[in-house]
């Protein structure tokens, strides 16, 4: 064991104090104070939103009666129940590389498989592809659309979720909310890039304003 002398005593005063506090929990655990969430992942920034939509999807089941719980969880559970409040929820998903779709196949197939009710909503959007509409992403994107209607699979993300090509105009995704959910309280969580946090923080300041729909906008670190 060692004994601190007072030589060690002069050399702690050579530093500065250093003060702990937390833990803290992250952002988008707040996201069941709202009906309606926007959530929004650039490119592995997705991850801490599939979160979200999974816990989306669990709730429902239980909400459904479809959950299979062992008695010791029944408390939590119930818990749990009387906090989720969330009723619609958009997901946008904005990546460069194709390949990354694949990283959360399964839970974008969950979603289309179980969400009957329509309570999430999923965009998928790959930017290394040129906008809808361009004449050189006319050839893939009916190949897209064939495909889908025939197999009911997207040919670039490989799920039951169909690809947009380029980046989302963030201002017209801002005003469908608005419009879809007039006087309620909308929370939007992005996780990414500091790129984006700007523009979308300021569009959600600009809304409130504008309309009777109020953004509440939530940075998460990851």
């Amino acid at each position: 064991m060692h004994v601190c002398t007072t030589t060690d005593r002069q050399w702690l005063r050579l530093f500065p104090k250093v003060l702990i506090d937390g833990p803290y929990g992250a952002p988008a655990q707040d996201y069941k104070q709202y009906d309606i969430v926007l959530l929004v992942g650039l490119g592995i920034g997705a991850t801490p939103m599939i979160s979200i939509i999974k816990d989306i999807i669990n709730n429902m089941r239980q909400l459904d009666g479809g959950g299979d719980l062992e008695a010791s969880d029944a408390s939590a559970s119930s818990s749990s129940m009387a906090s989720f409040r969330t009723r619609r929820a958009y997901f946008y998903w904005v990546t460069r590389e194709q390949g990354s779709f694949e990283w959360f196949r399964g839970v974008m197939d969950e979603v289309a498989e179980t969400d009957r009710k329509g309570v999430i909503e999923l965009h998928n959007y790959c930017t290394s592809v040129y906008e809808e509409g361009d004449a050189r992403s006319a050839l893939i994107a009916m190949l897209q659309s064939l495909n889908h209607a025939k197999h009911g699979v997207d040919v670039v993300s490989g799920t039951r979720v169909k690809t947009h090509f380029a980046r989302p105009n963030w201002r017209n995704v801002y005003k469908r909310i608005a419009l879809n959910h007039q006087n309620q309280r909308v929370g939007v969580f992005y996780c990414g890039a500091p790129v984006l946090t700007k523009e979308l923080r300021e569009l959600a300041q600009d809304f409130s304003r504008k309309t009777n729909t109020k953004f509440e906008f939530h940075k998460e670190n990851f």
